[in-house]
């Protein structure tokens, strides 16, 4: 088995013990690690065409936006969500209970450059993966549909 394998096998893993962990204490448990609320997104599968979720935190949201990380951890690749995204923009997003149907996108070099900050200050983590990978971590900004 490859890094790459146990890496994602450690990511789904994770994945399926969050969404436990949520309902069995009925959302009060891991609804906002690092102080980042916890947001299911739900995606379509870009190859199997299959609804697709998965749990991120979201450093940055107000009404009109949400958005995320495609850090993987620092990965140098980038997750399955952020390539389904690509391929499917419009997507579904649960936060404090709200489904929310969205429009997804890549930031701007700008818009990066602007919500970084607030980003790594949510949660610096962010900055180390950034300096663990030569890929530039994409910022994913979901507008309210």
């Amino acid at each position: 088995m490859n890094s790459n394998t146990v890496k994602d096998l450690g990511s789904k893993l994770m994945n399926r013990g969050h969404r436990l962990i949520l309902a069995v204490s009925g959302g009060r448990l891991l609804s906002t690690p690092f102080g980042m609320p916890t947001v299911e997104l739900h995606t379509v599968g870009r190859k199997s065409g299959l609804p697709r979720s998965c749990f991120l935190t979201s450093p940055v949201h107000d009404a009109e936006r949400i958005v995320l990380v495609a850090s993987k951890g620092g990965d140098d690749r980038h997750p399955d969500w952020y390539r389904n995204l690509q391929a499917t923009p419009d997507a579904g997003i649960v936060i404090n209970g709200v489904t929310r149907p969205v429009t997804a996108r890549t930031a701007t070099p700008d818009e990066k450059a602007r919500l970084w900050p607030q980003i790594v200050a949510a949660y610096g983590g962010y900055a180390s993966y950034q300096k663990r990978t030569s890929r530039d971590i994409p910022v994913v900004i979901c507008e309210t549909r």
